[in-house]
């Protein structure tokens, strides 16, 4: 069944989500800041449109994929709350924090609108290819209507649990990612160290113990895995401003529970390193070459 989307913001996740959308033979109504987005957007069968209003103006389905909390709280407060039919299902699929996921969904309840917040996990790769997990934090009833509107640009739907689990869920999972990065990097560093072929440590690590989605899915050394962006000087994938985002969000999140994540906080403390060295651009496996030692072979970015 055809719907009309609005999808806004068309960023490196955004615009091959959008992609993938028009492709499932949706009509979407497409918005960015960047007329190059725009134009990326237009490519690929969607229809740029002059605002988020123009957007949003009869959509049976809003999408949303904005940098920070406090764009995705104007932008639902001033711009689509209100303006989109009462009707149309509300996902925000930012990664944000969770207080105000909660807020946004408050406005949205008191206005009439279903809502949602299913933030992704997979990358710039899986959101070309349609192949992103997302994690919903709903009401329950409205599930069934969400799980199908995201379906073009998913291989896996999870209802965390009510509003704001969505984001809980993100947050915990890319702590976690960084946390294993991280130690798959130094790893691979102390491997070099020692004589060992990072390669040949790869097919070790990949059937052992250590075995994790940084090593059989994103080995940071090239050549072991194809597709990972060590492959392509740690360009494109997902970039360590990012990760660096997504920790700070998870370490906000654990002062204000009272949680102890030492670990998340070194990693956070060693990415924002990493990012004040002017790395922030290149994908975040590529703090191996930090650890290395070896940044004059990074590009900076």
């Amino acid at each position: 069944m055809t719907h009309k989307i609005a999808f806004i913001g068309l960023g490196n996740m955004g615009g091959g989500m959008a992609a993938n959308q028009a492709k499932a033979g949706q009509q979407v109504a497409a918005f960015d800041l960047s007329q190059a987005a725009l134009d990326r957007a237009a490519a690929a069968g969607c229809t740029p449109v002059a605002s988020v209003a123009e957007a949003v103006k009869d959509a049976d389905v809003v999408i949303t994929m904005l940098p920070a909390g406090p764009h995705v709280l104007k932008v639902y407060s001033e711009q689509i709350i209100g303006a989109a039919p009462s009707t149309a299902l509300l996902l925000d699929c930012s990664t944000i924090d969770v207080d105000t996921a909660r807020k946004v969904a408050g406005l949205a309840r008191d206005a009439g609108y279903a809502f949602a917040d299913a933030p992704v996990s997979g990358g710039t790769m899986a959101a070309d290819a349609g192949t992103l997990a997302f994690m919903v934090g709903c009401d329950e009833p409205d599930f069934a209507r969400i799980e199908a509107a995201l379906e073009p640009m998913s291989r896996a739907t999870f209802r965390a649990g009510d509003h704001g689990a969505g984001q809980a869920a993100k947050i915990c999972n890319n702590m976690i990612l960084g946390i294993t990065m991280l130690g798959t990097c130094e790893a691979v560093a102390l491997a070099e160290k020692l004589g060992l072929d990072p390669a040949k440590m790869f097919d070790i690590v990949a059937k052992s113990s250590g075995q994790s989605w940084s090593v059989t899915t994103y080995y940071p050394w090239p050549g072991p895995v194809p597709t990972a962006p060590s492959n392509r000087n740690y360009d494109g994938g997902f970039a360590a401003a990012m990760m660096l985002k997504d920790l700070k969000l998870a370490q906000g999140a654990a002062a204000k529970a009272g949680a102890s994540t030492p670990l998340g906080a070194q990693t956070e403390a060693l990415f924002q390193m990493f990012n004040g060295l002017g790395y922030g651009g290149r994908d975040f496996s590529g703090i191996l070459q930090m650890l290395r030692g070896k940044l004059d072979e990074l590009e900076k970015g």
